[in-house]
């Protein structure tokens, strides 16, 4: 980059946040000699590397010893990249990437995690919520695989008004969000009572999850032993293909928002990468056509639905359970100490304040805060695009305060189960569901179809 160009764009920075970036950044580093480190990213399109950039150049001007290449890598070629690198010696030493990745490179030996585990301390264990830590957690309690730095949190968005109309209570346990499904599937009026994923994909088994978890349902016991076909899992299966029957028609997947979009669906379950669409008419647009269902035509954009959405963030039958996906920032084992401080250094650098405000914002609403102070700092809530400010700052608390609760399969009472990331990677439950609600398998045969090939994978 042209140095009067990072100039300008620094001086943008300063000016733009209150504070500036520079108030925060760590001064220079040993003088022990030039240091180069590869930055791996999940955040490949333009503008966010733009952005990502941006803090690298600052960073490295307060710090002239450390240079650091940013490469982008898509998400599901991570860990493939990742092999091969470590195959070749060529690992880089600091990269971003989803909580179940960082977890199979952790059982690899491939992280440092006592560097990581002092980072978390030195930041503030208590300042970060509490659910992204249980899920980075290794087998030894208070060590940790990576740190939680950004994610989303998975609810289930439902029209406020519709339901204070009607005098149903909000959609949060069992018996209230099965009550919503009937009463709003109204089919005859092209108008659908729920969203649950029914294909065998990730969607699936996000929406599915919660349901299962909040019965105590689980895949494993602390001792790893299978306990997947059990009754609390049959009972959670059994609810769910109940509510796919006021779905959509068809198999369904994320894509069907665009019903509750156009004013055809009660509620859906959703990360909260939707609050833009839900509230900045040009986002939305691509959901306001007739382009990808038949029985749906296409309408204006609505004003209102932001306001008249709400959002409940858990799922509550014998356990409050909610759901959500971390992104974190991961410290591959490196033979050149040099290499793990001045990765060290840069990632404190990006929990500073404003440098975390300005990461953050590359996606307002689909990148949160792990750091519970930032959910309602005024500086995060002032998103360049507005967002923020149409849902005001006690229900953007709400929605973030969701992360407290993030629950997985992969964790039962505190210890890691390594086998349930695979099963979600071979996407078995999704499959499942798949079978019982779109080609009328029953229950019990599907159930027990699954445990088979969790077998397999054992």
């Amino acid at each position: 980059m042209k140095k009067g160009a990072f100039l300008l764009i620094a001086l943008i920075l300063v000016l733009w946040i209150p504070g500036g970036v520079f108030a925060q950044a760590q001064t220079e580093t040993t003088g022990k000699g030039p240091v180069s480190i590869e930055f791996w990213t999940t955040e490949t399109q333009s503008d966010r590397m733009a952005t990502i950039q941006v803090l690298v150049d600052t960073f490295t001007a307060l710090n002239p010893n450390i240079s650091i290449n940013v490469i982008p890598v898509d998400e599901n070629d991570l860990a493939t990249q990742a092999q091969t690198a470590k195959a070749t010696g060529t690992l880089p030493a600091l990269f971003e990437g989803p909580a179940e990745t960082v977890v199979s490179f952790g059982t690899q030996n491939m992280l440092d995690i006592a560097t990581t585990t002092q980072l978390i301390k030195s930041i503030g264990t208590d300042r970060f919520y509490s659910g992204p830590l249980r899920v980075l957690e290794t087998t030894t309690k208070g060590q940790y695989y990576a740190l939680p730095y950004h994610g989303w949190v998975q609810g289930l968005w439902y029209r406020s008004d519709w339901f204070k109309e009607a005098g149903l209570a909000p959609p949060e346990s069992w018996e209230d969000i099965l009550a919503a499904a009937k009463y709003f599937y109204k089919p005859e009026k092209n108008q659908y009572g729920i969203l649950v994923g029914t294909l065998p994909e990730a969607y699936t088994e996000q929406c599915f999850t919660p349901i299962a978890m909040s019965n105590g349902a689980a895949l494993f016991t602390a001792d790893k032993t299978l306990v997947f076909n059990s009754p609390q899992m049959k009972e959670a299966v059994t609810f769910y293909a109940e509510l796919a029957k006021y779905n959509p028609p068809g198999p369904q997947t994320w894509r069907a928002r665009d019903y509750y979009l156009q004013g055809k669906m009660a509620m859906f379950f959703y990360s909260t990468y939707i609050m833009d669409d839900l509230a900045v008419q040009e986002v939305a647009a691509g959901s306001l056509t007739g382009e990808n269902f038949s029985n749906l035509q296409g309408t204006s954009f609505d004003p209102e639905l932001v306001t008249n959405t709400e959002i409940a963030s858990m799922v509550y039958h014998r356990f409050p359970a909610g759901y959500g996906t971390v992104v974190a920032l991961g410290l591959f084992n490196q033979t050149d100490k040099a290499k793990t401080e001045a990765a060290r250094k840069f990632i404190e650098y990006l929990y500073t304040q404003n440098a975390y405000i300005t990461f953050l914002h590359m996606a307002p609403g689909g990148m949160n805060p792990m750091l519970k102070e930032i959910a309602t700092n005024p500086r995060f809530q002032n998103d360049p695009s507005g967002l923020f400010k149409r849902y005001g700052q006690k229900k953007m608390a709400e929605i973030i305060d969701g992360l407290e609760n993030v629950r997985t399969f992969s964790i039962v009472d505190g210890t890691r189960i390594e086998e349930a990331s695979e099963i979600t990677a071979k996407q078995i439950i999704p499959q499942m569901l798949y079978k019982i609600t779109q080609e009328n398998m029953p229950i019990d045969a599907a159930m027990s179809w699954a445990e088979a090939e969790m077998r397999k994978l054992m």
